[in-house]
């Protein structure tokens, strides 16, 4: 598995951004009669150049996009504390690891009641950001309770993974009865910007973005929700940054005031129980949208 290989793997590092800054200019065609500009190999280079834009292939990367850097991981949630509940401390332990991770967060999460200013549930995610340690949180302005899956957010979120470019994607993988409907949407729109992110021909919808193809796609499950009976599921050792994935949430005071202090009684519980399954003291617990493959069968079995 991807997440449980050694952080000293070069091929699974970001590789760092070195490429020269470039300045494109469109020169003036020479002037000349039409007999000219068909002998002229340049002019042809151009023109088959426009044709290919016509025809939808993707120009050169723009410079400030090839200075994005590249993330191993990106999770997706619908609101900010989604993934620090659901994976906090697996992703608290790919940063220890030496991975680069992400966060995407579909929504700010406002209005809620205990919030009076989105400004204030932004400075919170932030704060959980620094606690976990990600190298990247971004928060896409679509709104929240009125969450739907449709082109315009597929291509919001694809274009997300085009820009950083990661190897898995963790996000949303059943509903939230009792919950909100968003977790369900989300789950949808992560599936496909998952699948639009390696289409080609069209950029136009992607700021003319380079494809990616991402390699691995992981559901997760709130930690208020079942965590059994899941194909292909599998479950990371949280044990030593469990306590980080309390501490990410805690930031969240408008979301978890004193009056809700069982929450954090119930995360951990669920934590604790779902390691001591697979002979952890914490785990959290993923499915993996395929099949998961092994190529040493003891170290998959005792990690």
């Amino acid at each position: 598995l991807a997440l449980a290989r050694s952080a000293s793997s070069d091929r699974f590092r970001p590789k760092q951004s070195g490429a020269r800054k470039e300045i494109h200019t469109r020169g003036l065609t020479p002037s000349g009669s039409p007999s000219d500009i068909r002998t002229r190999p340049k002019n042809r280079r151009r023109r088959r150049s426009s044709n290919k834009r016509r025809a939808g292939v993707s120009p050169r990367p723009k410079k400030y996009e090839m200075e994005q850097p590249q993330l191993d991981i990106i999770a997706v949630g619908a609101h900010p504390d989604d993934n620090e509940i659901a994976c906090g401390g697996t992703l608290a332990k790919l940063v220890e690891q030496g991975y680069s991770v992400g966060i995407v967060d579909l929504t700010n999460g406002e209005p809620t009641p205990g919030c009076p200013d989105p400004a204030i549930r932004v400075a919170e995610a932030e704060k959980a950001a620094e606690v976990l340690g990600v190298q990247k949180r971004v928060i896409l302005e679509l709104p929240n309770r009125r969450l739907f899956d449709n082109f315009e957010a597929r291509c919001m979120l694809a274009k997300e993974f085009r820009k950083y470019r990661p190897r898995i994607v963790i996000g949303f993988g059943g509903k939230t009865p009792m919950a909100s409907p968003d977790h369900w949407q989300a789950m949808q729109i992560t599936d496909a910007a998952i699948f639009y992110s390696r289409l080609s021909k069209w950029p136009q919808h992607f700021d003319d973005l380079p494809v990616h193809k991402i390699e691995s796609h992981l559901y997760f499950r709130l930690a208020f929700e079942p965590q059994t009976g899941m194909e292909n599921s599998f479950v990371v050792d949280i044990s030593d940054t469990l306590s980080k994935k309390l501490q990410s949430i805690e930031c969240y005071q408008t979301q978890f005031p004193p009056e809700k202090a069982y929450v954090f009684d119930r995360v951990r519980s669920v934590a604790e129980s779902t390691g001591l399954a697979a002979g952890f003291a914490a785990g959290e617990t993923f499915v993996s949208t395929r099949p998961v493959g092994s190529i040493d069968l003891v170290k998959t079995v005792f990690p």
